[in-house]
Order: structure tokens, then sequence, then C-alpha cells
């Protein structure tokens, strides 16, 4: 099968608001939607985190790629390889904390949100069994970001005041700074 386009939010918000339906039994449709995501997830080197409502598949299944994380430059390490949560529900989200945030669906589009860094989640692997897993730090945030899609709820609902809504570009020295998304649009 493959890779699939990535719903972007301007041209179908109601496909991402719609709420996903559980998986019944991880069968073969399921294993290809898995593939899928994976393949469509790997096509896009920004992401780590990609849940079937993005590209049009209202079912609870996400891919993350875990393990990613940033240096004291700023700069992210390469995550793992793409791993998927089928009817993931979260059991505990504690250690809410404001950070970095970002969507496939809004190219180009950051926030500063706040997420849980703890978070327990059970659930189905790919292969059908069920997982009770712990996420900590930045994977707490991924996980978390791509079940509220299952939801309906976007990252842009989780930020608190449009100055935490931002764009990066090349500075003046080279440098990559924040611009802020009110400094662009006029509201």
């Amino acid at each position: 099968m493959a890779a699939r386009d990535i719903i972007l939010y301007l041209e179908n918000e109601t496909a991402l608001r719609e709420k996903s339906k559980p998986v019944r039994n991880v069968n073969r449709r399921v294993r290809e939607l898995v593939q899928d995501l994976k393949e469509t997830l790997t096509d896009h080197p920004d992401g780590i985190g990609l849940a079937a409502p993005q590209i049009n598949v209202h079912t609870r299944v996400v891919v993350v790629r875990l393990g990613s994380e940033r240096d004291d430059a700023g700069n992210w390490s390469e995550p793992g390889p793409p791993m998927a949560l089928i009817n993931p529900e979260v059991i505990e989200a504690t250690k809410e904390q404001k950070g970095f945030d970002g969507c496939l669906s809004f190219p180009g589009l950051y926030a500063e949100t706040v997420r849980p860094h703890h978070l327990r989640v059970a659930g189905l692997d790919e292969a059908g069994n069920p997982f009770d897993r712990v996420f900590e730090g930045f994977d707490a945030v991924v996980v978390h970001h791509e079940i509220d899609h299952l939801d309906g709820v976007l990252f842009i609902d989780r930020v608190e005041n449009i100055e935490h809504l931002y764009r990066v570009r090349e500075g003046e020295d080279g440098e990559l700074v924040r611009v802020p998304v009110s400094a662009v649009v006029k509201l």
C-alpha cells in the first residue's frame, strides 16, 4: 500500500475533528493501515507521530517514533523506528509542563503547549497483544499528541495564548529564530 497524503487543517478541518472508532480486532485491514501510517510517517522526515485521522481513516490507530531528544543547541536527535499503538487509552497523565508542539497537519506552525510528561497508556500493539506502558518526557508528549488526534483534539486547541504559536525562519545571522504568528498575521 502506498503512503498517503496527510490531511492539512485548512483543507479539511472536519476530518481532523472527527472522533475515531475503536479497532475490534487486529486483522489484515488494520495491519495494512499500520503499514500505511508507518510509510507515510517515514516519507515525512520531520514527523515523529501520525494518527489515522490525519490520513482520513477514523480508526483508533497511531504510530510514533520515540526517543528523540533536544540537545543544548536546540537540535533534535534521530528518533527510533515507527511503533504502532492500537486503541491507546490514557490510564494516568501527570507532570504537566509547557513545551514544544507541532503537527504534520499544520506544516511550519509550532507552539508551546501544556502536556503531561508522564503518561501511562494501555492498548494493543500491531500484533494485537495488549500492552500497558509508561512514557516519560518528550515521548509522553508525542504519544499524548497522537491520542488527542483520535478524539478530534488538535494541538492548536491546547495553545493558551496566541503568542505561544510561532513559525521558524532563518535570522540575519543565519541562526533559526522563532517568529510569533501574531507578528505575521494581523488579528
